[in-house]
């Protein structure tokens, strides 16, 4: 009976830290949509056409992510031959190839749907939104650990 309880409280507290996660991510995903919209100052019409364009390059984005941190997380390199290792590096390097095919990718759809000024002024403002986001983590883990 004892471990069943132990059991039960465990898995509702992992669901609860998951569930705040993911709560965490679509709040930092909205400031991020609420920032770049302010900042760009998108017409309807140019707003209308960015946000698929932008939304599809994300999911795409945080695909590649995914990926390339489940393959670093599953890399041992104490245990890794000579082949394994150049083999990883060959993989990480086509990350790399990939991120900026994809970021050259959504240049071009971008410029379909709203001027080079404002696609040059998207690239400066997701820079500037993670060095506030970075800032403010910063912030936060001081006080943290003041208290």
């Amino acid at each position: 009976m004892k471990k069943t309880i132990i059991t039960i409280v465990f898995i509702v507290l992992a669901l609860n830290v998951f569930s705040q996660q993911k709560e965490r991510r679509e709040h930092i995903k909205a400031l991020k949509i609420a920032f770049i919209t302010e900042e760009l100052e998108l017409t309807e019409d140019e707003a209308q056409k960015f946000w698929p364009i932008y939304n599809a390059h994300e999911k795409e984005m945080e695909m590649l992510r995914l990926n390339a941190r489940e393959k670093r997380h599953n890399l041992n390199l104490e245990s890794l031959s000579e082949t394994e290792a150049k083999k990883a590096l060959v993989d990480m390097l086509n990350f790399e190839s990939e991120l900026q095919n994809k970021k050259s990718d959504l240049v071009e759809s971008l410029l379909t749907a709203i001027p080079a000024k404002k696609v040059l002024k998207l690239h400066l403002t997701e820079e500037a939104f993670k060095k506030r986001m970075l800032k403010e983590m910063r912030n936060r883990r001081e006080k943290f650990k003041r208290n």
